[in-house]
C-alpha cells in the first residue's frame, strides 16, 4: 500500500507539471478532447510517468486509457517488484 501512495504522489507531480489538475471531475476529462492536449504532449506525459515511476505501460492497455484517471489505474495495476 505504501508503494501505491508513493506512485500516486509522483504521478500527481508529473500531471501537475503538464498543467493537469486531478481534483474533482477534471481527472475524468479526455486528454485530447477536453483538456486540449496535443498527442505529442500526451506521449510526453506517458514517457515522463514511466520514467519517474520506473515502470513500462503496455501499448495495448494504453490505447484504452484516455483520461488521467484511467492512466493512474493502469499504473496501479502494474505489478511492483519488492
Amino acid at each position: 500500500m505504501n508503494q501505491h501512495y508513493t506512485m500516486l504522489k509522483k504521478a500527481v507531480i508529473v500531471f501537475h507539471s503538464y498543467g493537469i489538475n486531478l481534483s474533482g471531475q477534471r481527472k475524468n476529462d479526455h486528454l485530447i478532447q477536453q483538456l486540449n492536449m496535443d498527442p505529442v504532449f500526451v506521449n510526453g506525459l506517458i514517457f515522463e510517468l514511466e520514467f519517474q515511476l520506473q515502470v513500462i505501460i503496455q501499448e495495448e492497455k494504453l490505447k484504452n486509457a484516455s483520461t488521467p484517471r484511467e492512466i493512474i489505474e493502469l499504473l496501479l495495476d502494474i505489478p511492483q517488484d519488492n
